[in-house]
């Protein structure tokens, strides 16, 4: 991918892409040239995976490996569902926060892993129902509000097949309508596509 194409950090971006598109590399491009810019500049990467098994666990270690030789200032944190108080304790003007990624997040709230129970040869047990659209609401509220830069990666899934289960084809929707509600909010929204990025907004982009 071409590090110099547009890599002009903007108030909040969206960065929507396939799996292995570049969407996450784009990210951190970003948060590198935020960083750049001024010796006075944070970033702080909100990580919304989990690991439930040993596979995923080494996923998750290798890509913090990986990114901290990349963008060695870029601060962790590991937040799966609460992503508004994660905005408002964190953002500030110096700060850049990078969301990876919202489609995690709805999967944390919608199709929840179910937590085990404590007693042997008890049923797994069922995470608690939380409100969904009020958790969103939430967010986009502090999204609008946060002080500094914000830059949210997310899975851009609808242009496959429809899956067949009703429960999926509710969450490909539910996932379809948090990426419209993402774009309308966000001042740049990029699409990545085998590790190139196509501008489809950019209220920032001189005329």
């Amino acid at each position: 991918m071409n590090a110099e194409m547009n890599m002009q950090v903007a108030r909040s971006e969206l960065i929507l892409g396939g799996q292995k598109s570049g969407k996450s590399r784009r990210a951190e491009l970003l948060a590198r040239a935020w960083l750049a810019q001024s010796p006075g500049h944070r970033g702080v990467f909100i990580a919304t995976a989990t690991a439930h098994d040993a596979e995923m666990h080494a996923r998750i270690a290798r890509h913090q490996h990986e990114r901290a030789e990349r963008v060695p200032g870029l601060q962790l944190l590991e937040e799966p569902r609460d992503l508004a108080r994660a905005l408002e304790r964190h953002g500030r003007a110096d700060t850049l926060l990078v969301v990876d990624c919202l489609t995690l997040w709805l999967t944390h709230w919608l199709m929840p892993a179910p937590v085990p129970a404590p007693a042997q040869g008890l049923e797994p047990k069922q995470p608690q129902t939380h409100d969904w659209q009020a958790q969103a609401a939430h967010f986009f509220e502090a999204l609008t509000q946060c002080p500094g830069p914000v830059v949210m990666v997310g899975n851009e899934i609808g242009l496959g097949v429809i899956p067949l289960g009703r429960e999926v084809r509710a969450f490909v929707d539910a996932l379809g309508t948090l990426n419209q509600r993402a774009a309308a909010a966000c001042s740049r929204v990029t699409l990545m596509a085998a590790g190139l990025p196509l501008t489809l907004k950019d209220e920032e982009a001189t005329p």
